[in-house]
């Protein structure tokens, strides 16, 4: 799968140079180009990419206080015909600092070590190992205690992630949630429905309960949903 990216440049020379070269690099796709910050702002809220390139310079908002802005940044490449900003840019973690103009050989060097960036992300932040899942909700991302969740619920394009305090509901599909859950912690009972082993109460062939809520266990689950809950410990 390739790479998302996407510019920001209120040149839009800059932003064709850029585009053209990230073209000839396979593995990347640019998804879609800003002339300044605001507008890229508004995007990264509802479109989760993998890299940003960035210029700093830019009418409504720069590039260093659109980085600021976002709560869980992508990798950021900073693009500038100003050096006075690399200092900043690298305090907030950007993965380089291009001073154009921007050469094929330049920008494929930031790449690698962008790639090389999210690759030890991944690692780092995996979901089954972390404390939290963060989700997206409306425009923001929403943090949620694993030990907290009761069950997940697909209704349409949409997951609905409940614990015993809040609901949230994002834009995903449940079979692309399942693969990031750990199986130790969490299991599909019904297509439409994924459980905290933990937090299940009774259960019987047809259905399970999580304090008064009644979930239903489907037919192509239920042998494996059943030995797993009676070995469980």
């Amino acid at each position: 799968m390739d790479l998302k990216a996407i510019i920001v440049d209120d040149e839009p020379l800059a932003i064709a140079v850029i585009d053209g070269y990230l073209s000839r690099i396979p593995g990347v796709e640019v998804v879609a180009t800003f002339n300044d910050g605001l507008p890229a702002f508004e995007y990264l809220q509802e479109n989760p990419v993998d890299i940003v390139f960035l210029d700093v310079e830019m009418p409504k908002l720069t590039g260093i206080e659109l980085v600021r802005c976002l709560y869980n940044p992508p990798v950021v490449i900073i693009t500038s015909a100003n050096r006075d900003y690399a200092i900043e840019g690298f305090e907030l973690n950007v993965a380089d600092y291009i001073l154009k103009p921007v050469t094929f050989e330049r920008l494929l060097k930031a790449f690698s070590k962008a790639k090389e960036l999210l690759s030890k992300r991944a690692e780092n932040t995996s979901p089954k190992d972390s404390e939290y899942l963060i989700f997206k909700e409306s425009r923001k991302s929403v943090r949620v205690k694993q030990d907290e969740i009761l069950y997940f619920e697909s209704i349409k394009d949409y997951v609905k992630v409940v614990t015993p305090n809040r609901t949230v509901i994002t834009k995903q599909s449940i079979s692309s949630l399942e693969e990031l859950l750990d199986k130790e912690k969490f299991i599909r009972v019904h297509r439409s429905f994924i459980v905290a082993l933990n937090r299940v109460d009774t259960f019987s062939t047809t259905s399970l309960e999580i304090g008064d809520i009644e979930i239903p266990i489907g037919r192509l689950y239920k042998e494996d949903v059943i030995k797993i809950l009676e070995t469980k410990k």
